[in-house]
């Protein structure tokens, strides 16, 4: 089985990582990219180098999916840790195990602790639990991969704990963008629904609670989605077994075909098939359907268990962002859930890296009113935002012009060569985290960077990073930008050093109190 481009250039991210030292290191794709597929490739190399390989999942669908996409990708074939079957003895080099199996004392003691080289961890947002650390820690000498569709670096602190490093990370706009991804539309219904009475247990929102404050608000959901689910094959996640069979019925009464499937559904195959078939278009499900199911033709996701982890957020958005026939996007619905705090996960955060763009995101398609593509509303959510954080900067220099600095305000220099990803950087691993240097610190006041704001070595790696890359491609400096930007002149961040030397001299030309006759600094570009 061939490789797309960017699943080849994870695969071999991998192995760089490995080599390099970084013998636990992270994968993310989105829901929908083929991550088992890449993992199965990651395996079939182990293997040929002479390696023996553990992929790890928390349930048995996952492993049969695991080692059915192996063998269809490789050819190889798996033996499987589970219950009362073994690996041990068999000629197999992968095995497919399960966590709840292998985490017991006496299972583990079955093997020497050199006995798994390589160790895959599927869905490895779940790695941080005590079970998967018990197996780790006495496989301490196997390289790790583990493998996510968690969205953002904010999610990935709690990993940063585990992993080393970050191998490859191919995000769900880019996969939209090139086309192996359903563009998603979100639309946000006026109908406000007040979370401030739910709990939080174990680091999300109670579920039994969610369901109290959800309850009285289903006939009115049912009713907004007759407006726009009538002729779509939709998804609607809730918190609990007796609500989603109560909305299925309520569905039912206002014409939909729907169904509801549960861990303790007998006919969950057929039902699942059905849906796939069309027999029903509706879906209601209490969580089951995060992981391990995949039906294309899904065309519109209802989140009705909110949630404040991005994982699982994403899972569920997941479950419709794959491609199929005649499905030109995926369509979101979103409710005016009310909460106490900035927490819940909405839209904007499937593809927002910034908490402050994502609240505008989300304020944007609020008073839209209608299905809007949400690579076009972060687009103009960061431009909003990117708007207010200058007009605010704006306010700030003006009010610090007293102040004769002969270093740059680090967001001054972010601002002005309008760099969001420096503005917006979250660090993830312990040594990103750690203060900055006394190194790091002399340097970036040697290019002319004040570094008292800069808290921790990520962010100033990431300056020094910049600023070398913009030397070698001769733009300006930071002492260019902030002489500059004091008379005048707008996004000094994009000239070249030539020009902005140039002007520079003529000023100073002038005795440095006037501007070149025939200049406004507002509208002048270099002609270059």
């Amino acid at each position: 089985m061939e490789l797309r481009p960017y699943q080849q250039e994870a695969k071999t991210a991998v192995f760089n990582e490995w080599e390099q030292g970084h013998d636990k290191t992270l994968l993310v794709l989105p829901t929908g990219t083929g991550k088992t597929i890449v993992f199965a490739k990651v395996s079939e190399e182990c293997v040929r180098r002479g390696k023996r390989v553990l992929i790890l999942a928390h349930r048995g669908e996952l492993l049969e999916q695991a080692a059915d996409k192996i063998l269809s990708a490789t050819g190889l074939g798996c033996s499987v840790e589970k219950a009362e079957q073994s690996c041990i003895g068999s000629w197999y080099r992968i095995t497919v195990g399960s966590v709840q199996t292998l985490m017991t004392e006496k299972r583990l003691s079955r093997f020497s602790k050199d006995y798994f080289d390589n160790i895959i961890i599927d869905e490895a947002h779940h790695c941080i639990s005590d079970s998967y650390q018990r197996i780790l820690n006495y496989f301490a000498e196997a390289q790790v991969l583990g493998v996510t569709a968690t969205p953002d670096r904010g999610d990935m602190k709690n990993l940063g704990q585990v992993f080393d490093s970050l191998a490859y990370e191919y995000t769900l706009p880019k996969a939209i963008k090139e086309g192996y991804l359903s563009p998603i539309k979100a639309v946000t219904i006026p109908l406000k629904i007040d979370m401030t009475g739910v709990a939080t247990q174990a680091g999300d929102y109670k579920a039994a609670d969610i369901d109290t404050a959800l309850d009285p608000y289903l006939e009115a959901i049912a009713g907004e989605m007759m407006n726009y689910c009538k002729d779509r094959k939709t998804v609607v996640f809730l918190p609990l077994i007796k609500t989603s069979q109560k909305f299925r019925d309520i569905l039912n009464s206002k014409g939909f075909r729907a169904a509801e499937v549960n861990g303790n559904s007998d006919d969950r195959a057929q039902v699942l098939a059905d849906f796939d078939k069309g027999v029903y278009n509706v879906l209601c499900n209490s969580m089951l359907l995060t992981e391990g199911w995949d039906c294309p033709s899904v065309d519109c996701v209802i989140v009705l268990r909110p949630t404040k982890v991005r994982s699982l957020y994403c899972q569920m958005v997941g479950r419709g962002t794959r491609l199929a026939p005649g499905k030109d996007h995926l369509l979101l619905l979103d409710f005016l859930w009310h909460t106490e705090r900035h927490e819940l996960c909405r839209p904007a955060h499937l593809i927002c890296q910034n908490e402050e763009v994502a609240q505008k995101m989300t304020a944007n398609i609020a008073e839209a009113g209608c299905p809007v593509d949400i690579e076009e509303a972060e687009q103009q959510a960061s431009e909003d935002v990117v708007a207010e954080r200058e007009a605010a900067l704006a306010k700030q220099l003006a009010e610090m012009k007293k102040r004769k600095r002969a270093l740059v305000d680090p967001l001054q220099f972010e601002m002005s060569i309008q760099a969001e990803d420096l503005s917006s950087y979250v660090p993830a691993f312990g040594w990103e985290m750690s203060p900055p240097s006394a190194k790091q610190v002399q340097a970036l006041e040697k290019l002319g960077i004040y570094p008292d704001q800069i808290d921790n070595a990520g962010k100033a790696q990431k300056l020094l990073d910049r600023l070398d890359k913009r030397r070698s491609a001769g733009l300006t400096t930071p002492k260019q930008i902030r002489l500059l930007e004091k008379y005048g002149f707008q996004h000094v961040g994009n000239w070249m050093f030539d020009d902005a030397n140039s002007m520079i001299s003529r000023i100073a030309a002038l005795g440095w109190n006037q501007i070149p006759k025939g200049i406004d600094p507002k509208t002048y570009v270099p002609k270059g």
